[in-house]
């Protein structure tokens, strides 16, 4: 067992309801377009919903481990590589830290819950 998966197992959150109409989001700008994000962080995990306005496109390639699952609309996945994969409305991409670099972008706009925190170091 990893470090990152005993410390997420080690964690332990209590039972907790997210109305995600309380959080307030925050705005980060892409190469074009932006996203809206509404984060909660708790130790060790971190839960977002994230809207992409149509036109989007990342900043940067990220790094970083995510479970990624499409709300509503659709988006590409690239990884650094050149592979490109499509995700609609009620599909999901799982990646570890370090694996495979990869940024987002969408024509028409998207909405994701994005998943990562220390279990997937």
């Amino acid at each position: 067992m990893t470090a990152g998966l005993l410390y997420f197992y080690m964690m332990k959150h209590p039972f907790q309801c997210i109305d995600w109409s309380t959080i307030s989001p925050t705005t980060h700008p892409g190469i074009t377009g932006s996203a809206l994000w509404q984060t909660l962080q708790l130790p060790g995990l971190r839960l977002r919903i994230v809207t992409y306005s149509p036109g989007y496109l990342a900043d940067h390639w990220c790094s970083k481990g995510h479970i990624v699952h499409c709300l509503e609309g659709s988006f590409v996945s690239e990884l650094d590589n050149g592979e490109q994969f499509v995700l609609n409305q009620g599909m999901t991409y799982v990646v570890s830290d370090d694996l495979s670099n990869h940024r987002s972008s969408t024509e028409s706009g998207v909405k994701l819950l994005i998943i990562d925190g220390d279990f997937l170091q």
